[in-house]
Order: C-alpha cells, then structure tokens, then sequence
C-alpha cells in the first residue's frame, strides 16, 4: 500500500506513520459492516417517512457492536482499540458516508464514553469500561422540551415513601436510545442538576418513535418517558462537580464528522450516477457525460468539498486530541488549550455545514430530472445534513470565533458560567 491511498471521493488517509497504519487495520476491519449498511440505506430511508411504523436498523447497529465498533476509545490495555479522536472522526464520517442516521445514533455512546474515560480510577469506572467493551451501547436522553434552555428541565429523582429513589420525567432528542442498553440522563434532585444512567430495560422505562424530522429519519431522536422507575442513588452525581471538560467540543465534533460523511456519500452517489449514465443533453460538451468536462467540473468540485470538510473535522479533532491529553482526572483540563480547540470545532462547523449543504444542492446538476427519482433518493442527503447542521445553529458559533479571535473570549468561559446552573451535556 503506499503512503497516500485514496477513495473514490478523495478521502486522503493519514499519510505517515502508526496512526496510519491502525487507521487502516480498523478501516478494513468494519469496511464489510460498513458496505452492508451502505447497501440498505436507501431502501431503509425510503420506507422511513412515518414515525412509529418504520423499521429501524437494530441489526446493523448490533452488527457494528458486535464488530467492536462501540469500544473504538476505550484503551487497549482495557480491550478496546485506544484511538485518537482524529482517529474516531475519520472511522465516523466513513460510517456516515455509508447512512449518515446509523453515525449519528452513536453520538451519545460515545459521548459518554469520553465522560467515563475523564473519571478517576475507581470500580464504577472499570465496570463501565467492562460494559463498554462487552458491548453494551448508551443512549442519551438529556434534553427536553420544557423552559427555554438546555438547563430548564422537569424530569426528577427523589426518594418515595420508603426512601426508594424514583425517576419521573419525558425527555425528548432521545438520539440512539431505542438501540441501547444504557440511557445517559440530566434529572433535577431537589433543585441541582444531577446525571447517571440507566437500563433501557428498567421497568418504567419506555421508548417512542416519535422523531418526525424530515432527515436522520432512523435515529430515533424521539421520546423517552420515565415513570417511577427505581434508581440506587449511589450512581447518581451532581453535574456541577464534574470538571470542565472537552465534552461540549466533542459533541459538537461528533457531528461535524457525520457532516463530513454526508459529504462523502454525495461524492459517491455523484459519481455512481455518471458512470453509466449514457443521456446527455443537445448543448453538451461530449457524447456522454462522463466526459462532459462540465460534468467534471461539477464531480470535481464536489470532491474538493468532501476532502475540505473531512480535513477541517480532523484538523479540530488534532486540537481536542491536545486537549484530552491535559486531563487530570478530577481536575480537568487546560483551560487556554481547551478554548483553542473548542474554538477549532467552532471554526470548522462554520465551514463544513455549509460546504456539505451547498454539495447536496450541487449533487444534481450532473443529472437531469432522472436524479429526481423518489428510488435514489439522493435528496437524502441534504434532508439529512441540513437537520445534523441545525443541533446546534453556526449563526452562534459565527459570533464566537468572532469574540475569540478580536477579545480574546473563548467559549470555555461561557461554558463555566452554565456550568454554575448545571447544564446538561447534551
């Protein structure tokens, strides 16, 4: 193999050295889990319109756990893969190139993985870790559509009668959690924002495929309701007490990542749609488009999108692979380095939400109105790279950097000011 492999899109490898070598062992190892999905997802986005009577992808995401997927972060030393954030983006936007809402269900796994690697040695730790390499996968149900913030909610947890503590509460954006054994949650306990898990199996626990998005359709990022449901409290903290952290960026990186995907994939529909195609138009250039050079022009400049999208993701993800390296488990990390990289994630969402969008608009012009059939379903990926765009609006991040850059401020401070208030990580 030599040192600058590439795919069809122009998806550079790493170039030199270890990193490049295990990304392409892990690359090969989920390609056959990831052609699979590739080869279903259109036919699962087209049965997706109706909430509560699609059928979700449960096997290709235990296939992916299976694989071993869920343990990509988790040390070696403790049976996982031990990579690298870049790492982690490049091996998402490769899962997301394959079906975007299938990337996207695992943003609260791992998510949640990172909280657990951020602790302190201890029991509780470890049997998290064990979980995680056995398999287990977490969803998350943070959010809620109660107040007018993230840190407004109504979901409790309080002793009963006999001093049996109980969940009540209706989340909603419930990513992932219909394909998890695990539920990641903010719950309020006599007026702090506190977080924990839970079984997905817990009795009083119930799951609704309710998401009515018109993109990542199959995420279900619906409802989770929690009625009475027992909780020891010793797995219960206060979010408060939890260092800062280089969460917040990640999350928001996770989903640059599944942009960056969406970004690939239309390459690669792009290009399967020219190659045998054989129709082509009175003022074209050539007898067939695939060397029309305007046709080119277009599969190139696409390409070029995909290439800077997945570059700026991993450039963000090098910052936040520095940041992690601070960590002092207990204390947190550094705080300059942290606004710095939580500053690039903010920088490369202003660029790869856009880029990607304006591609899946662009998509179309190598076609006719054959591209529109409703069987290819190529719309998909602007539906689904305009609902990954809007979890968090670049409007905002715009403003930001602005501040960074010119004053100084860095997102960090704003981060510990809501952190007083106890916001959730989500």
């Amino acid at each position: 193999m030599t040192d600058a492999t590439t795919t069809t899109g122009g998806d550079a490898r790493l170039p030199t050295g270890a990193g490049r070598d295990r990304l392409t062992e892990l690359r090969d190892r989920f390609r056959p889990v990831f052609e699979h999905i590739r080869e279903g997802a259109v036919e699962r986005e087209l049965a997706s319109a109706t909430p509560g009577d699609r059928p979700l992808p449960h096997d290709e995401v235990r296939a992916l756990a299976a694989a071993g997927f869920g343990r990509l972060r988790v040390p070696e030393d403790r049976g996982g893969f031990g990579v690298s954030l870049v790492e982690l983006v490049h091996l998402v936007a490769d899962l997301a190139a394959a079906d975007s809402n299938i990337a996207h269900l695992w943003r609260g796994h791992f998510g949640y993985t990172e909280l657990v690697l951020l602790r302190p040695d201890s029991p509780t730790r470890d049997e998290w870790l064990d979980r995680i390499v056995g398999g287990a996968i977490v969803g998350n149900a943070t959010s809620e559509r109660t107040g007018t913030t993230l840190a407004d909610i109504s979901t409790t947890v309080a002793p009963d009668a006999d001093g049996t503590w109980r969940l009540d509460g209706r989340k909603f954006y419930s990513t992932g959690t219909l394909y998890s054994d695990w539920i990641y949650l903010a719950a309020d306990r006599a007026g702090e924002r506190v977080t924990f898990a839970v079984p997905t199996d817990a009795p009083g626990v119930t799951g609704i495929d309710d998401w009515d998005g018109f993109g990542q359709r199959l995420t279900a990022s619906g409802t989770t309701v929690f009625e009475d449901v027992a909780v020891d409290p010793s797995v219960v903290s206060a979010y408060r007490d939890a260092p800062l952290s280089h969460i917040q960026a990640f999350y928001q990186l996770y989903l640059l990542a599944v942009l960056a995907g969406i970004g690939q994939a239309v390459v690669d529909d792009a290009v399967a749609f020219v190659r045998p195609r054989t129709r082509t138009y009175i003022h074209a250039n050539a007898a067939t488009p695939g060397e029309d050079p305007q046709v080119l022009a277009v599969l190139g400049r696409l390409s070029a999108g995909a290439f800077t999208a997945r570059s700026l993701v991993v450039a963000a993800a090098g910052m936040l692979d520095a940041v992690v390296a601070t960590n002092e488990p207990g204390v947190g990390v550094d705080h300059a380095l942290l606004d710095a990289g939580e500053n690039a994630v903010y920088q490369a969402q202003v660029e790869v939400g856009p880029r990607v969008l304006r591609a899946a608009t662009e998509l179309f012009e190598v076609g006719g109105a054959s591209a529109a059939d409703r069987t290819r379903a190529l719309d998909r990926h602007w539906r689904n790279a305009r609902v990954v765009a809007s979890h968090n609006p670049a409007v905002y991040k715009e403003r930001l950097v602005g501040e960074y850059v010119l004053h100084g401020r860095g997102p960090v401070d704003a981060w510990e000011r809501y952190h007083e208030v106890g916001p959730t990580r989500f």
